[in-house]
């Protein structure tokens, strides 16, 4: 349990879930309560239950605002406040964590300057994985498509060795309005080393209204159904589906994936 009484002068960085309220680890959310500034991208504040903003000083960005938002983070910790970052998921995985102690880094500050507790979350591709079935029980890589910060030729270069490695592979940042054949390029990458039957999950708003969840296989998936809400996950050669009575597909009655890890070959399964 973090120590949420330390003296002012203290960041936060939080992970607030895939945006359910059932999903908010306690942690983040006494590191709320402590908090006299809550700041972060707009989409991600509006998940936080209002009564923990309550005579908060909140300080939003959009959503390419992000080093404006933790600079101002850390310029108020050392000006005394004691503020809460918040990022959706975990804040370590494709969030602010990184970009703060890159910060701490840049001005030549430790730790010992000024206290920075990371809280972890529940990470979105878990919370996919959860309405999925047990996709990731086996080995797993996550890749982004976003290649705003990252060159496309590196993101294709992972996908390569990631499906090569015969991994089960997320996507996250999948497809928006801007990058719209981005995910259909790296389903052309996943059909070069898994056949056309390898199931495939997408989730959309995990946790969240609007959620969607579909079931389909690398052959039938349509990618213009995902966008910057979806994780879209690829299984490896031995994910399956436990099917419904309605069919493998048919989600509402029970169809999920899952991953084998190796039981079933070892020992004998009644």
């Amino acid at each position: 349990m973090a120590d949420f009484r330390a003296p002012d002068g203290e960041l936060f960085v939080i992970g607030l879930g895939p945006g359910s309220p059932g999903l908010l680890a306690p942690d983040a959310s006494q590191a709320l309560k402590a908090a006299d500034t809550v700041t972060g991208y707009s989409g991600y504040i509006s998940l936080v239950p209002p009564e923990l903003l309550r005579d908060k000083n909140i300080a939003a960005t959009g959503m390419r605002g992000e080093v404006e938002r933790c600079e101002a983070a850390v310029t108020a910790s050392l000006a005394g406040k004691k503020v809460c970052m918040v990022c959706s998921g975990d804040p370590g995985v494709y969030a602010m964590a990184g970009l703060i102690l890159e910060i701490l880094d840049a001005r030549r500050l430790s730790l010992a300057d000024l206290p920075v507790t990371i809280v972890p979350g529940v990470p979105a591709v878990c919370a996919a994985a959860s309405l999925l079935g047990a996709p990731l029980t086996h080995d797993f890589a996550c890749v982004s498509l976003s290649d705003l910060l990252t060159p496309r030729e590196v993101i294709r270069n992972r996908l390569e060795h990631a499906f090569a490695g015969d991994f089960v592979v997320a996507l996250y940042n999948p497809r928006s309005k801007k990058r719209n054949g981005h995910l259909a390029a790296a389903l052309g990458v996943a059909q070069k080393h898994r056949n056309e039957n390898t199931p495939v999950g997408h989730v959309r708003n995990a946790y969240r209204p609007g959620q969607e969840v579909t079931l389909a296989t690398l052959g039938s998936f349509a990618p213009e159904s995902a966008d910057m809400f979806s994780i879209v996950l690829v299984g490896n050669s031995a994910t399956r589906f436990l099917p419904a009575p309605g069919g493998p597909f048919d989600w509402r009655a029970g169809a999920r994936l899952y991953t084998p890890r190796g039981y079933g070959w070892k020992y004998t399964l009644s």
